[in-house]
């Protein structure tokens, strides 16, 4: 078994096998992030609700990674420029592989005292199945003056005891938040073509 989310109490999130979180992340290129200097967190209503070590590491890292780019938590009330959305999920994955004659060949099967061949018939092909969880936390930045989604971090892992999961919670936000675009100008929708004048003949 694999592991990463365990300690959440529903339904809920996150993140790819072994110890690493894997991260996509896409944004509206038309928009100026440098705009952004405030953010509120707002989960869904009636999300299922993260363990408190989970939503603890969310929020936290949130905080701290999003403070060092110049953007900082406020409350809902207080009309921030960005509204972070997260989302969660889990999912049963299986992992199978296959194994034909482990590597030993058809002769026979190594021991202390030679070799040893099988029943006649008996399977040359072995298949195992592993079962795991796999979680995804979605956080959404939704421009809040005019309630469009801007920019878009998913994370992917395995889930597992609680202490784990929350570590890779911290990763996956730290690698989402590091991908948020830099303040730029944002690329222009429609533009006016530029024409010159002829020469003189």
């Amino acid at each position: 078994m694999k592991a990463l989310l365990a300690g959440l109490s529903a339904p809920v999130m996150i993140l790819c096998g072994c110890s690493t979180v894997s991260v996509t992340t896409d944004y509206d290129h038309t928009a100026n992030f440098g705009n952004y200097h405030s953010y509120a967190l707002e989960p869904p209503p009636k999300a299922p609700a993260f363990s408190p070590s989970t939503d603890a590491a969310l929020h936290t890292t949130l905080q701290q990674a999003l403070a060092a780019r110049g953007i900082t938590e406020v409350t809902p009330g207080d009309k921030p420029d960005l509204a972070v959305v997260p989302h969660a999920k889990l999912e049963q994955k299986y992992s199978v592989e296959q194994y034909s004659g482990w590597g030993y060949g058809p002769g026979g099967w190594p021991y202390y005292g030679g070799s040893y061949g099988v029943w006649h018939g008996a399977p040359y092909t072995y298949s195992t199945i592993d079962t795991y969880t796999e979680g995804t936390l979605i956080l959404d930045f939704v421009d809040t003056s005019n309630k469009k989604l801007v920019f878009r971090g998913i994370g992917t892992g395995t889930v597992g005891s609680t202490e784990k999961n929350a570590e890779k919670v911290r990763e996956a936000v730290e690698k989402i938040v590091a991908k948020l675009p830099a303040s730029t100008q944002p690329i222009a929708a429609n533009y006016e073509p530029v024409t010159t004048a002829a020469a003189a003949p």
